[in-house]
């Protein structure tokens, strides 16, 4: 296992980090522990979290994520755990976290900070993310900015503000961001830097065969501000696995939460996972290690969050780092990324 600085922070993570979004809804307490055990065990020391897991949302579920890990972390030895957790944004969906009053202003993040501790049995947040931006953007499947959605936001100073006196208090060490875009992370660390409050160190946004948005314009102003990307989906949602080629399998995501992977049900979808599923078999490989192996070869690319329902999963996605593509593989896989671009952004 290889460990990456995390942009200007002194956090060396690990190049593979354990999402964990499916705890308290697809896996157990004793399945969570199982997993944590097991990542760490194999050089994982990186945790990705969020105060509204696990996913899909719900009032009685909300935090319950953050509970498995507080059980399991509070007997480990706790600065060799990288602990990453997010603030919920703005939403009209997400009504029970704080009766649905999720504006990232001080009142809000004070609380979410004060109730991830909590839940989390520590005294302390490595990487405290913003889940979303407060202010309109267009994500999770949008494909354009709509000017008709802006709406008003708190200001990224009176945020920063707010961040600054979290990480006096000791409560988080280090920001980061997600679902961002080249403004953002511009705003965010230009404004840091003329008022000395605290620098964004990490972006956390979808990447993979399916989904390189990122590598257009962000992996440049993540670059040049030094802030570092932990790609989440590498899968596509399980899509690169190759198992819904032929229809849905029972007990996947997809059959147990219908329609909430409707971002990736795009037309150029399946011809182009086919494709992928097809090169894997070719280099006997599984799609799930052709994927991942992918995504951690990209030189933006500082940490790769994984997720798994099952202990199989688990273990063939953390087998991925003992795979390294080809330049003979990498000319087919941009071929097919040629045929069909970016089908699921």
């Amino acid at each position: 296992m290889k460990y990456n600085k995390l942009g200007d922070s002194d956090l060396l993570v690990s190049e593979i980090c354990l999402g964990t979004m499916t705890f308290g809804k697809q896996n157990t307490l004793e399945d969570a522990k199982e997993q944590l055990d097991y990542a760490v065990a194999c050089g994982v020391n990186f945790l990705d979290a969020a105060e509204m897991y696990p996913v899909p949302g719900s009032a009685d579920t909300q935090g319950r994520t953050e509970e498995y890990i507080g059980e399991w972390l509070h007997q480990q030895q706790r600065d060799k755990i990288i602990v990453a957790t997010k603030v919920a944004g703005p939403s009209r969906h997400f009504t029970w976290i704080r009766d649905g009053k999720c504006q990232v202003d001080r009142q809000n993040i004070t609380q979410a900070v004060n109730d991830s501790l909590k839940r989390l049995k520590t005294d302390y947040i490595d990487l405290y993310q913003i889940h979303w931006p407060d202010r309109y953007t267009p994500i999770f499947g949008e494909w354009e900015y709509d000017i008709a959605k802006e709406r008003e936001t708190i200001p990224i100073v009176e945020q920063l503000e707010v961040f600054a006196d979290l990480i006096k208090e000791g409560k988080i060490r280090y920001l980061g961001v997600s679902n961002e875009t080249p403004y953002g992370i511009c705003e965010f660390t230009h404004l840091a830097q003329q008022l000395n409050l605290p620098k964004i160190v990490s972006i956390q946004n979808a990447f993979s065969l399916i989904n390189r948005i990122y590598s257009i314009h962000l992996a440049e102003a993540c670059r040049f501000h030094n802030v570092s990307l932990m790609a989440y989906s590498p899968l596509g949602f399980g899509l690169l696995t190759g198992k819904y080629l032929n229809g849905i399998p029972a007990n996947t995501r997809l059959d147990l939460f219908k329609g909430f992977g409707m971002r990736y049900d795009k037309g150029n979808m399946p011809l182009a996972v086919k494709s992928y599923v097809e090169i894997a078999e070719k280099f006997n490989l599984t799609p799930a290690q052709l994927a991942l192996a992918f995504v951690r070869s990209r030189w933006f690319v500082t940490s790769t969050i994984i997720g798994a329902t099952t202990m199989a999963q688990l273990k063939e996605n953390l087998d991925s780092i003992n795979v390294n593509l080809s330049e003979e593989i990498l000319t087919e896989i941009n071929a097919v990324h040629a045929r069909y671009p970016n089908p699921t952004p």
